[in-house]
């Protein structure tokens, strides 16, 4: 299933997306698209209603983040060994991990804007990884058994306050915008293999980033057995699991984010984000 949230912020409805591509409103099932929506039972719930029975939704509007309650926005640094390279940096011997904070997420399509006076803002186009029951030191073998489903991420980050700002990188990578995320929910059962997704971020229509997560240096089972050593993954928590090599930092020379900007990105099967970069303004991340 593709699953997705629409509707201005504070006012977003559930819906899902058909086998023709066409949004329909889940309103009338649930009210929205929780965490308690991710669970296994939940969405076996979902898989049987026949999509044709539920209303079209002819407009959809704002695309909002596909899921209300996230608890984490856990993200992997240097997960691909050529964007180590161009980072000037070594390939991890284990995963890098940051938080971003949830106040970064934001729907796929809505404004970026800059943090005051900001001078290095960037793009990584990465794969989400939403979990949808609860993981405490499971097995890479279980792993994927607690994985609702996968999306697209954009994860924005202030490279001088993440690199040149002392302490950890959370700094340059949880401000305000700075987490797109969807536009769907895609479950994991029409992912068969997380590893061999095609991915790409264009920069005012030039393409930047021309990726593949089969190029992760640890992958998405790895990942999530991992991470669930050092804290409880619950449902609703988000893992971006790094980007591949093309990002602004590692241009010759580099290219950072300014006011007009436009990104678009996807990874294939996810779907794709389109965000305009806007210069400080407090409305366009409150409204």
């Amino acid at each position: 299933m593709k699953l997705m949230r629409h509707g201005a912020k504070g006012a977003e409805k559930p819906a899902l997306v058909d086998a023709n591509g066409q949004v329909r409103d889940l309103s009338g099932v649930l009210p929205d698209l929780t965490a308690g929506t991710l669970s296994p039972a939940a969405l076996q719930r979902l898989r049987e209603i026949d999509p044709i029975t539920l209303p079209l939704v002819a407009q959809p509007g704002r695309l909002a983040p596909p899921w209300q309650g996230m608890g984490k926005f856990v993200c992997v640094g240097l997960n691909y060994a050529d964007h180590a390279a161009e980072s000037g940096l070594p390939v991890p011997a284990e995963p890098v991990l940051f938080m971003k904070s949830t106040g970064a997420l934001m729907g796929c399509n809505d404004a970026v804007v800059l943090p005051q006076g900001s001078q290095k803002s960037d793009w990584e186009v990465e794969l989400g990884v939403v979990i949808g029951s609860q993981a405490r030191y499971v097995s890479e073998a279980d792993a994927l058994k607690h994985v609702a489903g996968y999306c697209v991420v954009n994860d924005l980050s202030e490279r001088e306050y993440q690199l040149e700002r002392g302490g950890t990188w959370d700094k340059g990578k949880g401000c305000d915008t700075f987490g797109p995320v969807g536009p769907w929910l895609v479950t994991a059962d029409e992912v068969p293999d997380p590893q061999a997704l095609a991915m790409w971020l264009e920069l005012n229509g030039k393409r930047f980033q021309n990726g593949s997560t089969s190029t992760m240096v640890f992958g998405v089972a790895t990942l999530v057995s991992y991470i669930s050593r050092f804290m409880t993954l619950y449902p609703g928590d988000l893992i971006s699991t790094g980007t591949p090599p093309g990002v602004g930092m590692g241009q010759k020379p580099p290219i950072f984010l300014k006011p007009g900007d436009e990104m678009r990105l996807g990874i294939q099967g996810l779907g794709e984000q389109r965000q305009r970069v806007h210069a400080w303004d407090p409305a366009l991340i409150d409204g």
